[in-house]
């Protein structure tokens, strides 16, 4: 069973005589300093401790002791200017950033306008961020109108961050268009340590790779955001993964966050924090990270975090000019459950339909044969996740026996599969090994097939499929058809499928 592929031990923090004996908690990883971050701290909660009386003279106080707090309670702490908090407060926090994109945003600016007023500014022009994404490249007059609304919006508001598209026949033309609201934040270095980033969209959370609080919030939520800048939260406790061990050759992050969500379920992490630490973890590159994050909704997670080091201040370099103050766990933070994982006792996994946490080895499925293969969407279509599969195609020499849609999440994206070379071709890019290997051209970039869209939408399953899909959830109309059947599964996996037609280990051409 996929569940002995791995060890995971789940470990309660807290105990009987809890108020006695105070919080318990588990050691955090080490922490890190840099140069061009501020040196502020959180405060933190201030208690009196007094001495027992021994005699008459009255003895002085022995200092502050201060309350240990988890990554995501610091940064809920510094937002709502609070000395210390817990978690299930609720309690008033600044915004940073706020994101919305085509399919929610003018549902979000009508209430803004209903309840702040229509002559009503956004209480900060260059903190909301507009991203149109998921419905683009159709015909649907509906879906075309959404963008229109965006348009006027940001026209009327000033908007600095708008990436607008206009002429739907070449992307290209279009400079400002990015393509996928999660990875374009990151990209265009609105992602940034110890911040909170508020989006219309449940897989926001992908942000919290960069070691900042990132979550997903509905349009009504949003419409007051944008007015007042501030949201009322209710403080998550806070769950810890730890993984360790050098990843194989063969697993992706896509494998490890699989792996989690089949251990603890689908509901597993309701309204509480997914913090991600580990060696294993602090190996991972930040588009690894971020396909971590990305799938903590999908456990039921109020947000994911990774702690910000070395890693995230390099990308960060040519992103940002906005100084940022990352946090990081207290060595005593209480947490309210511990994972821990041997990484390299793991295999590669596949989430069967129709559920995230339905998981299996993909050894196990080897005779589920498929229609098609789709490699795309905020957790599967990153530069990254296509030199993956491009590797397996590299590794094969051979064609695909299915259709292999390939579309990648943002313009960045796509000019990379037709620039990078992949390591050991020979110089040859992604594009031209996809090519080679017979799959379909790689798309214009945005969310494509991924929550289905209209039907004229690029690889939407319009009947009844077998899909192995990058993407991150397996429902029943996802992509498409309500009889569609999706295995969710890394790049690798993905990608060793449509060599085979039928449901693949990459192991098979990696090894």
């Amino acid at each position: 069973m996929a569940s002995s592929a791995i060890s995971a031990t789940p470990t309660s923090s807290f105990i009987a005589n809890q108020k006695e004996l105070g919080r318990f908690g588990f050691s955090s990883t080490s922490q890190f300093s840099i140069h061009k971050c501020k040196k502020s701290a959180i405060p933190m909660k201030i208690m009196s401790v007094m001495t027992p009386q021994q005699s008459e003279r009255r003895p002085a106080t022995t200092g502050s002791v201060k309350t240990a707090l988890t990554l995501t309670e610091k940064i809920l702490a510094r937002a709502s200017e609070k000395p210390q908090l817990s978690p299930g407060e609720n309690v008033w926090v600044n915004v940073d950033i706020l994101m919305t994109h085509d399919v929610c945003g003018p549902g979000s600016i009508g209430i803004f306008k209903k309840e702040f007023g229509e002559n009503a500014k956004v209480w900060d022009r260059e903190k909301l961020v507009i991203i149109p994404d998921h419905y683009i490249f159709t015909s649907d007059e509906r879906a075309n109108r959404n963008v229109d609304i965006l348009r006027d919006f940001c026209t009327e508001q000033n908007i600095k961050y708008f990436y607008d598209i206009k002429d739907l026949s070449n992307f290209k033309v279009n400079p400002d268009y990015k393509g996928v609201c999660h990875i374009a934040l990151a990209q265009e270095g609105h992602c940034r340590p110890g911040e909170v980033l508020l989006g219309t969209d449940s897989h926001t959370c992908t942000a919290g790779a960069f070691g900042q609080f990132a979550t997903g919030i509905g349009n009504t939520d949003a419409g007051f955001v944008m007015g007042a800048g501030k949201l009322l939260l209710k403080v998550p406790p806070t769950l810890r993964f730890v993984m360790d061990g050098e990843m194989p050759d063969y697993l992706l992050a896509k494998d490890l966050i699989l792996q989690i969500i089949g251990e603890i379920s689908v509901s597993g992490a309701t309204y509480k924090a997914m913090e991600f630490t580990g060696t294993t973890v602090e190996s991972l590159t930040m588009e690894e990270r971020m396909t971590l994050c990305n799938m903590a909704i999908e456990a039921g997670g109020k947000n994911g975090v990774v702690p910000a080091d070395s890693t995230t201040f390099k990308y960060l370099e040519d992103k940002t000019s906005i100084g940022y103050e990352p946090v990081y766990s207290d060595a005593k933070a209480s947490f309210l459950s511990e994972y821990r994982f041997d990484v390299t006792k793991l295999e590669p996994l596949v989430a069967k339909p129709h559920s995230p946490d339905n998981r299996a080895l993909a050894r196990e499925c080897k005779d589920v044969k498929i229609d098609r293969v789709y490699i795309g969407s905020c957790t599967g279509g990153k530069t990254e996740d296509f030199l993956a599969a491009a590797k397996v195609f590299l590794a094969s020499g051979k064609k695909v026996k299915v259709p292999t849609f390939l579309v990648p999440a943002t313009q960045k994206v796509w000019m990379d599969v037709y620039a990078l070379p992949v390591p050991g071709s020979g110089g040859k890019t992604c594009s031209q090994i996809f090519e080679e290997a017979g799959c379909d051209t790689p798309a214009s970039p945005s969310c494509g097939a991924c929550l289905g869209g209209p039907k004229d939408t690029y690889a939407r399953m319009n009947e009844p499929m077998v899909c192995v899909s990058t993407t991150n959830r397996n429902f029943p109309g996802r992509m498409g058809h309500r009889e569609g059947q999706i295995y969710l599964a890394s790049p690798y996996t993905a990608a060793a499928s449509a060599l085979t037609g039928y449901v693949t280990d990459p192991r098979e051409f990696l090894q």
